[in-house]
């Protein structure tokens, strides 16, 4: 019998996100068979809406064996194939259902900047053409990941998924019209005096369209205008590596320095993709206070209620973002003072917060994690 909850998870998913018709193309991506559960529950719910289903599952390990193996002829070769199912699919489904969340940590950073260049214009056409949602199926290996057993894992997931929207939906609009209406975001805290120009950009609120779980409200900076320092206390995973203790300098828009206290090359390689890469994509503001755990998942992380997060690379353009870059990495900055939130496993030693605020044209909207309303 099926667990209520996944087929409550695949009806918000196909007729609350995408709100799928009769007709459309429906591309569902998983990216391994521990996925089946939710993929089959989305399936029925396309069919059940009069829409084509088309299911791709994938092997976590051809990700693997293709960095260790392929030569630079195929790491640059063009799949046209996707681009051409990503042209004729009206919205997608992406399913993550990890095996080894470590498995790409041994691989090449060059490797992957390489190929993610190159796939570039299908992850376009995808992103700022179509309709789509990103959520993750419990799997032990994200369990792991956040010191939980796979029971606390789907007690975890589903509780931050399967809830009002439309309430959510509300409440995030009081903060869009604040950022609307905005000129200067200035962000600061632990080694962080940061100021960001956001006129004319205007603010999207995230209640669960696009991301599974969502929760905050993001918008695409002015390009150049990013100017001091942030400092990251959590960490920041990016292609399967963690990098921690992330320190970086603004000048004129452009990240001019950059520092980690673990794995600082690949930042550096990251950093380095292309010249989009070192400017400012995305500022987002978590309002999720019911994800209380870190988990080292973007997905859940950047949505933590108390949290602002800067992506650098590309912006999106339904945001006003005009910044192009193959990246696009989400870097979380905590702005609650100790004790904060629970951390998984291999937390340990990280430093603990100060606190933190957030204002807008000189008006303070946030202080330490919480609303001024």
């Amino acid at each position: 019998m099926s667990d209520p909850r996944v087929i409550k998870l695949a009806d918000i998913l196909i007729n609350y996100s995408l709100k799928v018709k009769k007709g459309e193309r429906v591309l569902i991506n998983a990216s391994s068979e521990l996925a089946k559960p939710l993929v089959l529950e989305v399936y029925k719910k396309v069919l059940e809406a009069g829409a084509h289903p088309t299911v791709n599952i994938a092997f976590e390990e051809i990700a693997n064996i293709f960095y260790s193996m392929a030569d630079r002829e195929q790491l640059l070769d063009f799949p046209k194939l996707k681009l051409l199912e990503a042209k004729n699919v009206d919205c997608v489904v992406n399913i993550r259902a990890a095996v080894n969340k470590k498995a790409l940590s041994s691989i090449d950073s060059k490797a992957i900047s390489m190929r993610s260049k190159v796939l570039m214009p299908i992850q376009e056409e995808i992103v700022n053409k179509k309709r789509w949602v990103l959520c993750n199926f419990p799997t032990n290996a994200f369990a792991q990941e956040t010191d939980m057993s796979l029971e606390e894992y789907e007690d975890f997931l589903y509780s931050a998924t399967n809830i009002n929207w439309e309430k959510v939906k509300k409440e995030e609009m009081r903060l869009k019209k604040i950022l609307d209406k905005g000129k200067i975001v200035r962000i600061v805290g632990k080694d962080t005096y940061l100021t960001i120009s956001i006129k004319g950009r205007k603010a999207i609120p995230c209640y669960g369209e696009r991301n599974m779980p969502d929760g905050e409200v993001f918008l695409s900076p002015v390009e150049n205008s990013a100017e001091g320092r942030i400092y990251y206390d959590l960490p920041a995973i990016y292609q399967g590596k963690e990098v921690l203790g992330i320190r970086l300098k603004f000048k004129k828009g452009k990240v001019v320095e950059a520092s980690a206290e673990k794995n600082e090359k690949f930042l550096i390689a990251m950093l380095d993709t292309d010249e989009g890469a070192r400017y400012l994509g995305e500022l987002g503001i978590g309002t999720n206070y019911g994800i209380k755990h870190f988990s080292k998942d973007i997905l859940f992380d950047e949505k933590i209620g108390g949290t602002v997060h800067l992506a650098v690379g590309r912006s999106y353009k339904d945001a006003g973002g005009k910044n192009e870059s193959a990246i696009h990495w989400d870097m979380i900055k905590d702005l609650r003072p100790a004790p904060r939130i629970k951390y998984g496993a291999g937390s340990e030693g990280l430093n603990q917060g100060n606190g933190g605020a957030i204002y807008v044209d000189g008006r303070l909207i946030q202080k330490d994690g919480k609303f001024c309303w």
